[in-house]
């Protein structure tokens, strides 16, 4: 039997990117971007066999999914297809912070992209 996990979120809000938990199938995340901060993807796109689902904590910004461009405030839950090139951008005074859904995981428990799906680790 598979029980419930809680995580404390407040913590890892205080680095720009952290991995907070990951299962065979989806992986858990917070992005904290400073004013005028862009994600840091280095081929706008680091996880292209993964969805993303995007919430919007607290700030405001933009999610620009190819040639299109989102508005971001609280509350906000945009999805990120696979294979679509993004890249979110803080446009507000404060700190934007999202929680962060991959399917199936995207990232390290270091943070860093997994080459692929299958390089997976489960945390």
């Amino acid at each position: 039997m598979i029980s419930g996990k809680h995580i404390d979120t407040r913590r890892a809000r205080r680095k720009s990117f952290q991995p907070l938990h990951a299962t065979r199938s989806s992986q858990a995340a917070t992005m904290t971007l400073r004013p005028g901060a862009t994600s840091n993807e280095s081929s706008s796109n680091e996880h292209p066999w993964a969805e993303q689902w995007l919430y919007v904590v607290a700030g405001t910004g933009k999610a620009r999914l190819g040639r299109r461009a989102i508005a971001l405030r609280e509350g906000s839950l945009v999805l990120i297809p696979r294979r679509q090139a993004h890249v979110i951008e803080n446009t507000g005074r404060s700190n934007l912070v999202t929680i962060n859904v991959y399917v199936p995981p995207a990232y390290g428990a270091d943070g860093e992209p997994l080459r692929s799906h299958r390089s997976e680790r489960r945390r």
